[in-house]
């Protein structure tokens, strides 16, 4: 079945151009286009789409009071199109903690008449034309494929020394609820977010301000200190951490290819930690895999239950997107699966006993 897009932009030239893009892909198809907020809420009503893309400034009501309204009256999954300006990077950093599922910036859309773009918005497209809101009535059965991995140290305790977090579709609203749990003086905590670079400052700066730890873009040999929150800057360096003398921690940003389809990669940081703590150090970690979807960070979870670390995913329920998680699930390396809202908590209490 076809996908059906709905175009919001005030801009003629932008609509034209993003519709260009997107008709001429298999299994893409153009539902119709609205030039604001009013005729795309009568539209939405009438069409139906199965994703929206966003201009995040219109006359009117703004791409984000409009955005609101939708994941509330009817929630649809909606792609924000914004200008990597400051002031459009923290509108989509706003946007993405709202709901929406994806952003693409405008520049990486090119104006040239017959030019294509790297494929990012096709695939955002395709990726957000899976995810589904509301209650999950009759989950799919999730497939244990193994057993959950036997841990090799002690359960840990209620605090942990180093915290990991991978999440994709929907993770920066799910990042937002887990770490309105952290204390200010957190573990220190590393996130790769599955996010266009242009907006990782800007979300780093959305979480800063509304939760209680610090929390500020990764950069090459900083330490891992208590109170911090370091998120991976972009999409051309892979974050992972490293020794710093005899017991400390730092970070490091690596070149290298993507890893399970992406750069920065959830599996290249928790693997990373794991290879770095080892079983001697491995039951003070806790590596939390949220929504998103493909399969990245379900083998570095694996890798951390090896050494003994605590490793969390969010269940299906709570999920946008139930891939990452449930691949972790099915390798038997998530030690627990807990609903979005309780993980916070979760990782400062002691881990309950693996289910049989």
């Amino acid at each position: 079945m076809s996908i059906r897009v709905l175009i919001v932009d005030d801009s003629s030239l932008m609509r034209a151009l993003l519709q260009h893009r997107l008709e001429c892909e298999p299994g893409i198809t153009i539902a119709g286009t609205a030039a604001n907020a009013a005729e795309a809420r009568q539209l939405i009503k009438t069409l139906d789409p199965d994703v929206v893309t966003l201009d995040i400034e219109m006359p009117g009501m703004d791409g984000l009071s409009f955005l609101e309204k939708i994941m509330q009256l009817r929630p649809t999954p909606v792609i924000l199109v914004s200008g990597a300006t400051e002031a459009g990077a923290s509108a989509t950093a706003r946007g993405l903690q709202l709901g929406a599922v994806g952003c693409i910036a405008k520049s990486q859309l090119s104006l040239t008449p017959g030019a294509r773009d790297d494929g990012a918005l096709v695939a955002m497209v395709r990726e957000a034309a899976k995810v589904r809101f509301g209650p999950v009535t009759a989950p799919a059965p999730v497939r244990a494929a193994r057993p959950p991995i036997a841990s090799t140290s002690a359960p840990p305790g209620p605090r942990p020394d180093v915290i990991v977090i991978g999440a994709s579709t929907g993770g920066v609203e799910a990042l937002h609820t887990v770490l309105a749990d952290f204390p200010a003086d957190c573990p220190p905590t590393l996130i790769v977010q599955h996010i266009n670079g242009c907006f990782a400052g800007a979300i780093a700066q959305s979480f800063d301000r509304a939760v209680r730890p610090r929390v500020m873009l990764a950069e090459t040999d900083m330490p891992l200190e208590q109170g911090t929150v370091l998120l991976a800057p972009g999409s051309e360096r892979h974050l992972q951490v490293a020794a710093a003398g005899s017991h400390g921690l730092r970070c490091v940003l690596r070149e290298g290819d993507p890893v399970a389809g992406h750069r920065p990669s959830v599996d290249r940081l928790f693997a990373s930690l794991a290879a770095t703590l080892g079983p001697s150090r491995g039951g003070r970690a806790v590596g939390i895999l949220l929504t998103g979807m493909g399969q990245d960070g379900a083998q570095g979870m694996v890798q951390l239950a090896s050494i003994g670390a605590r490793t969390i995913a969010q269940d299906q329920a709570s999920c946008v997107v139930f891939g990452m998680p449930r691949a972790a699930i099915e390798l038997g390396a998530a030690g627990e699966v807990l609903p979005l809202a309780k993980i916070g908590a979760a990782v400062f209490t002691p881990a309950k006993a693996l289910l049989p």
